[in-house]
């Protein structure tokens, strides 16, 4: 059996500080295997720097997943090609930096990381379903997971319907809401809408609650910052059988 712990978007500051209290403790209950987590929002809510990426692996992460912000922070160029412990969505246009899947060996087992983004209210790039097809093509090993980042919650259901048994598991992240409907498919795929955040636990995912609301009122645009204090941790535990198929997912969520 393979036992995945994958934390939602870590968030700034404040998420980071989770980590650093509360990774210990998850790795001591649980004992996962390997740790996945989304750093798309590490530096401040926007990317991620080499810092920030070193600091979370550091800490015992052992592999990162991105998304949407995944070129907010320039530095990134210089390093996520050679990064063998970051993916970003695979369906970004061909020929951008960095790789869309990576093949891990954990436990003698291979276990193979994809990470998708969404295009239902969000920037317009390739197709995740027919990109996920081609690295399945590819792809060998009987342990697939897949982070799909995206905003939709019927294109998040659609894809794990679409991936049902062809996958070990597939989570949703972006929306940093953990939602109540984690399951087993029928055909053997672990399934959840959105992991949720790790980062502020009294803002606005993850942002200053009183700028989001003057936002609504006004409608006017305004700089997002990201709110401080108390934190949150939302994450999943995922055990794999043998022949890859899920036999438990667990939602976490951790608060101070």
């Amino acid at each position: 059996m393979l036992r995945i712990l994958f934390i939602g978007d870590i968030v700034g500051a404040v998420g980071r500080k989770a980590l650093k209290e509360e990774l210990p403790k998850l790795i001591s209950e649980h004992r996962p295997d390997v740790i996945i987590a989304n750093g798309e929002n590490v530096a401040a809510g926007k990317g991620i720097t080499k810092v920030l990426a070193n600091e979370l692996f550091g800490m015992g992460i052992h592999l990162l997943t991105m998304g949407n912000h995944t070129w907010d922070q320039k530095d990134i160029f210089d390093f996520i090609d050679d990064e063998q412990r970051i993916v970003r969505p695979a369906n970004f246009p061909e020929g951008v930096p960095g790789k869309g899947f990576i093949t891990l060996k954990i436990k003698g087992h291979e276990l193979t990381i994809i990470n998708l983004q969404g295009r239902t209210f969000m920037p317009a790039i390739d197709c995740p379903f027919r990109s996920v097809d081609q690295i399945l093509r590819q792809v060998r090993s009987k342990f697939i997971f897949v982070d799909f980042h995206a905003e939709a919650t019927s294109e998040k259901l659609a894809m794990g319907w679409y991936l049902d048994g062809r996958v070990s598991a597939m989570v949703g992240t972006h929306t940093h809401v953990q939602t109540n409907d984690s399951r087993i498919f029928s055909q053997g795929t672990a399934y959840i809408t959105d992991v949720g955040m790790t980062g502020p636990f009294d803002g606005i995912l993850g942002v200053q609650k009183e700028i989001v609301i003057q936002r609504f009122l006004k409608q006017l645009p305004a700089r997002f910052t990201i709110d401080e204090g108390k934190y949150q941790l939302n994450a999943v535990c995922i055990d794999l059988k043998t022949d890859g198929s899920a036999a438990k997912i667990t939602p976490i969520m951790i608060h101070e």
